[in-house]
């Protein structure tokens, strides 16, 4: 796959990523939109790009998909700690479970992203 070809199959779901995830964390953490759109922009390229050409040939989908989702979920919280949010944790596993839902709806319904 080219470059260009991994880049727009990965900008909806970044973008769905976005949408979903940054009202979250601007109305749970009263996090700024700079700092709630940065959370996810920190995760999203490693969880699309980098953990399945790691881990997806030898631990499988689901299993590679559930230990992205964790990196995810603690980067995040771990950013909105240090911007000094209240129950990180807890509201960085509430946006990051909504998007993988809405994301596997869409992908199980629509075929994308």
């Amino acid at each position: 796959m080219s470059l260009w070809a991994a880049l727009v199959g990965w900008l909806p779901a970044f973008v769905l990523t976005e949408v979903i995830e940054a009202p979250i964390y601007r109305l749970g953490v009263r996090a700024s939109w700079a700092g709630a759109l940065l959370a996810s922009a920190l995760t999203h390229p490693l969880v699309w790009f980098v953990f399945p050409a790691l881990f997806e040939d030898a631990l499988g989908y689901w299993p590679m998909v559930a230990l992205a989702e964790v990196f995810a979920v603690g980067v995040e919280a771990a950013w909105l700690a240090h911007r000094g949010a209240r129950r990180p944790l807890v509201w960085s596993a509430v946006a990051n479970a909504a998007s993988v839902a809405v994301g596997l709806a869409l992908r199980h319904t629509v075929g994308v992203p």
